[in-house]
């Protein structure tokens, strides 16, 4: 058992964590009929092109900043009982706009909800401004100008996730340019749908600290080699990996091959309750199907906070925590 580990988390949509529960709640105050994606207390999806259809709907039942605080702390006290110290939520602003909700009132109600969540448990919370892949690089860079120009405390890095078929990387370049110039951090979605060659153009082009997923840079020995070398951080999600038919099982997964060549991984959920996770079932498979002891899990964790896109205080206080 790893209960007893502190834990951190770097890589989780805020929608993708939203509690069955909660969403059908959501979805009653709306009038909204959830019967086509939730079903006997599950979410309702097939394959990456619906699971993607299925988040929207379920984001699409978030309508009002009171909406998305309850929807932050819901998670975060999820996070708090699990013995999770810190974590990172990815959060989209065209899901916000999509439903009439500006940016600004989208974020300052996840906001409300960090701070609740951690006042009433301690738990440290930053949020990373999405880019959606498959709205097509003008809006994404878009979004990038807007995250330069917030200067707000709790949002502290800019990723770019969504359909990873589409388009090149380098069609993306200029909005990495502009969050960077801005001093923000800087992660992408790269190696998941794509092969190695998506993590390749990920370091070229981004030259982002950390990599989600990059778990199919394994096809190629020379890339594992270079993400060692740069200590890149992988925010790798083994659950969503054999939800999404990455790998076909957790004896299939790379996470042992990357940690014995030397490349530094951290363990996050994704979208728990799509893929029937939590974080602590990330530890537990860590540790029962990998055979990662707890010092190795511990060292991801520490990975984690090292690597977290936090100021150099919080991150010191909660190094001091582990």
């Amino acid at each position: 058992m790893t209960r007893h580990l502190k834990k951190a988390e770097l890589h989780c949509h805020v929608e993708g964590a939203a509690p069955p529960t909660l969403t059908l709640l959501q979805a009653e105050k709306y009038g909204v009929d959830s019967a086509h994606f939730i079903r006997n207390g599950a979410y309702v999806w097939d394959d990456f092109t619906s699971f993607i259809a299925c988040y929207d709907l379920v984001a699409s039942v978030f309508r009002t900043a009171e909406d998305y605080a309850a929807l932050a702390e819901a998670y975060l006290l999820e996070l708090a009982a699990e013995n999770t110290i810190y974590s990172e939520l990815f959060i989209s602003p065209d899901h916000g706009e999509a439903v009439g909700l500006p940016p600004e009132d989208y974020i300052a109600g996840l906001t409300t909800g960090i701070l609740a969540a951690r006042e009433k448990t301690g738990i440290e919370c930053r949020m990373v401004i999405i880019g959606e892949r498959h709205l097509g690089p003008e809006n994404v860079i878009r979004r990038a100008d807007f995250t330069a120009k917030l200067d707000h405390p709790l949002v502290t890095g800019f990723n770019m996730a969504g359909e990873e078929r589409m388009g090149r990387v380098a069609d993306y370049a200029r909005a990495f340019d502009i969050v960077r110039e801005a001093g923000l951090g800087i992660t992408i979605h790269a190696g998941e749908l794509c092969g190695a060659f998506s993590v390749r153009d990920a370091l070229d082009i981004v030259r982002p600290s950390r990599i989600g997923h990059g778990v199919r840079a394994i096809e190629d020995p020379e890339l594992v080699a270079r993400l060692a070398d740069l200590g890149t951080v992988l925010e790798v999600c083994p659950g969503s990996n054999i939800a999404l038919n990455v790998f076909p099982d957790f004896d299939s997964h790379p996470l042992p091959a990357f940690v014995n060549a030397g490349v530094r991984v951290t363990l996050s959920s994704d979208d728990p309750p799509f893929f029937h996770t939590t974080l602590a079932r990330e530890y537990e498979i860590a540790s029962a199907a990998m055979g990662f002891s707890d010092d190795a899990i511990d060292t991801m964790t520490r990975t984690a906070i090292e690597s977290a896109f936090v100021d150099a205080p919080t991150r010191e206080a909660l190094l001091d925590r582990l």
